[in-house]
């Protein structure tokens, strides 16, 4: 049987070339120790490198005393100083020895030094100190004196307060303060229908007035207070709103009461 030269390669199998791939000697590499597995890699070298930090971070800082270390409501960790937010206390630790929080810490010293604040070693800014609360003898609750009063023009009602402070510690003056029905404590339960106005002043007991929830008038001329250092007596009014302009005072385009 005689074949053409064609039938005799269409019978024969492909040959495939056999690459043997180069297999990687990690013992034998640079740098390497027998048996160590080879040169660390980059995240290997840097985790070192933050725990390191870290590590060398703890014997010089203690974070309970530490003013610029925060711990925000998400379980983060931020810096006050640098305003940078870090995932872990070794993150944070890391970055109390890096260049840009050293750098903020020579700006505020040299800050500090030059305004004469820190002068007691400490690097709390003035405005996150702690204050220390006195401890005064309260000699009682002081005389006052309530009068309604109105206004012939807009017709709004008023209160006309007159407190006497003839024991006042010298420099005080009195402060005042209007506390809503679920910020105060003695009134239980509460009354959404009531606010409170508070007035304080060394030596004497904060005396507290119980008002109806109506809006107040803060413009110029309608709520005032007056301390007179010569008869030691302190003035306060207050003008609630019309029903029309609590109803209507947030509708745009409505025209403001005549004056």
């Amino acid at each position: 049987m005689n074949l053409t030269i064609t039938d005799k390669y269409q019978n024969q199998k492909p040959i495939i070339p056999f690459i043997r791939a180069p297999i990687m000697d990690y013992q034998n590499r640079a740098g390497s120790k027998f048996g160590g597995g080879g040169v660390a890699s980059y995240s290997a070298t840097n985790a070192d490198r933050r725990e390191r930090l870290r590590k060398l971070a703890l014997e010089n800082i203690d974070l309970d005393k530490d003013p610029y270390f925060f711990k925000n409501h998400v379980g983060s960790f931020e810096c006050r100083l640098c305003l940078t937010v870090h995932q872990n206390d070794g993150s944070y630790l890391a970055h109390t020895q890096g260049r840009k929080h050293q750098t903020n810490l020579a700006r505020r010293a040299a800050r500090e030094q030059k305004e004469g604040k820190g002068q007691d070693g400490s690097l709390l800014p003035a405005s996150m100190g702690v204050q220390v609360k006195r401890n005064t003898v309260k000699i009682g609750r002081p005389g006052y004196k309530i009068t309604k009063t109105r206004d012939p023009f807009t017709r709004q009602h008023g209160l006309l307060f007159q407190l006497q402070y003839q024991e006042i510690t010298p420099g005080v003056v009195p402060r005042v303060r209007f506390m809503s029905a679920f910020e105060q404590k003695v009134d239980n339960p509460p009354d959404k229908n009531f606010q409170y106005l508070l007035v304080a002043a060394e030596p004497y007991q904060t005396c507290g007035f119980k008002l109806q929830a109506r809006e107040l008038d803060r413009s110029e001329g309608k709520f005032w207070t007056w301390f007179d250092e010569d008869n030691k007596e302190f003035w306060i009014q207050i003008m609630f709103k019309t029903e029309r302009e609590e109803r209507y005072s947030g509708v745009p385009g409505l025209a403001p009461t005549r004056r």
